[in-house]
């Protein structure tokens, strides 16, 4: 049976192809980590998954080890229809995932260009990748809990670059989509506006910073009802387009329930999903105990500079910002370091800098390694790696970034710059909404910094279209834990609506 036939829904068929593009085009819409899952809550940890499961050859020293580094516990508890949800995708997963008798019939059925609903109870949803590891990150993490509200197994399109970087968040299966998957290799061809790009038994989705308007139908529940019709969905994205999943009225009941607090859906779902691998976990602990373990307050500064010369405000918002917010004391500059004695009160204080620039790690370790502080404090600064340049395509320099992500998430104050989406990432992971470096334009930003109100990513380039007028709106006004964000007026991101 041909369930979803391409005359029934007016798609151009070219042999056991489908263009994606051409279903927007006439008008059908079609655009188109035992699991441990750890929790701690005061001194208690819930085990989402019970200790008999066997994960595998994989160890996965972090989920045993990550409690031992966080100094304080998360004050966000998931709902149990959360947990819930996620042991019901885990046996989902494990009957569906690689390998398995349902996958070996769906890529059957996949390569016949025929959708047959008797020969699979399993559909998918393929992430592949754009951009940095930030981007990948909250991508995948809004891929995934599209793939909870609608049965889907996700899997990951895992290149080089991203090897090695986290343990497999499933027991007993694996969410990497296998070498030889149909038609992987045009995976990297994808673009918008090409609208040649097909796949057999399948739609492309693209949902990048250049989406075009067919592409932004996904969001409409009309378009959502068709796309249950197709087994495999490929989506490229390098955004957190999470918060339009919450304006689909089709799941807005079910995320109700999944997530009353809006403002921890990448906390929970961000720890669930990463966890950093054994090679990753080594260095991360190796450098915490090394640099970071002694101090007793930890402030983490994630320096971001997008413009192609660095304005020369940003080392003076940084120390403005963290002077006044409290974070650092003043160093006496008459004084050179030895002259003062430690106060009594004396709190070391670690500065982790994250920054492809050398540049501000090198103006602080000189400030607080030439001068005391007029409290008396001692300041050690510190910084990983400055790697110029980002270059997302190399391994390394991920599993650098991963390093340096999680370090900032271990921190007991943040430091972020606007429109970053790896301090989005760490400051999810470590459930805390930061001071944001205000993005500097001509002049230097006053104030400099401003806490944020939620700790959830900002949605940068959302939809801005009412499916039911058919027309523009707009969406940061149609739900009231659906705002702008704090760091750039053109995005969207979650709240509490208290």
């Amino acid at each position: 049976m041909n369930a979803f036939s391409g005359n029934r829904f007016g798609l151009r068929e070219r042999g056991n192809v489908y263009s994606m593009k051409t279903v927007s085009r006439v008008g059908a819409g079609l655009i188109v980590f035992s699991v441990v899952l750890v929790f701690i809550y005061q001194n208690s940890i819930t085990r989402f998954i019970s200790s008999d499961i066997d994960m595998g050859e994989e160890s996965c020293i972090s989920r045993k080890e990550s409690v031992l580094y966080r100094k304080s516990s998360s004050p966000y508890k998931p709902s149990s229809y959360l947990l819930s949800k996620l042991s019901t995708y885990e046996k989902l997963h494990e009957q569906c995932g690689p390998h398995t008798d349902s996958y070996k019939r769906s890529i059957k059925q996949l390569k016949s260009g025929r959708i047959d609903d008797n020969s699979t109870d399993c559909r998918y949803v393929v992430w592949v990748a754009e951009f940095g590891l930030g981007n990948r990150m909250i991508s995948i993490t809004s891929v995934f809990l599209y793939a909870l509200l609608t049965d889907r197994v996700l899997l990951i399109n895992q290149e080089h670059d991203m090897s090695n970087l986290f343990c497999e968040p499933f027991p007993n299966t694996s969410w990497i989509l296998p070498h030889d998957f149909p038609f992987k290799s045009k995976f990297k061809k994808f673009k918008q506006k090409n609208h040649d790009d097909k796949l057999p038994s399948s739609l492309f989705l693209y949902l990048a910073h250049e989406y075009d308007h067919d592409d932004k139908l996904f969001f409409c529940d009309q378009d959502q009802a068709l796309l249950t019709k197709v087994p495999w969905l490929i989506i490229k994205s390098s955004m957190y387009f999470l918060p339009s999943l919450f304006l689909i009225s089709s799941f807005e009941q079910e995320l109700s329930k999944l997530f009353p607090d809006k403002e921890t859906v990448f906390h929970h779902l961000g720890r669930y999903l990463f966890l950093p691998s054994d090679r990753v976990w080594r260095l991360i602990t190796h450098y915490y105990d090394d640099y970071l373990a002694k101090a007793e307050k930890i402030i983490g500064i994630q320096v971001r500079i997008f413009q192609d010369k660095p304005s020369p405000y940003v080392m003076d918002q940084i120390l403005s910002c963290t002077q006044k917010e409290k974070l650092l004391p003043e160093v006496d500059t008459e004084k050179p370091i030895g002259s003062s004695s430690p106060s009594k009160n004396q709190t070391d204080k670690a500065v982790l800098i994250t920054s492809l620039s050398p540049d501000y790690y090198k103006k602080m370790m000189k400030m607080y390694g030439q001068h005391p502080t007029k409290t008396g404090e001692v300041v050690g600064v510190y910084q990983p790696s400055h790697e110029g340049k980002q270059r997302s395509n190399n391994n390394s320099h991920n599993i650098q970034a991963w390093v340096e992500i999680y370090l900032l998430s271990l921190c007991d104050e943040l430091v972020t710059s606007a429109q970053s989406t790896f301090g989005y990432v760490a400051q999810g992971l470590r459930g805390m909404r930061p001071l944001i470096l205000y993005k500097i334009d001509d002049t230097k930003p006053d104030p400099p910094c401003g806490r944020g109100i939620s700790m959830e990513p900002c949605y940068h380039a959302h939809p801005i279209y009412n499916c039911k007028a058919k027309t523009t709106v707009d969406t940061a006004t149609l739900v009231p834990y659906v705002r702008q964000c704090e760091d750039i007026s053109w995005g969207i991101k979650l709240f509490n609506t208290s």
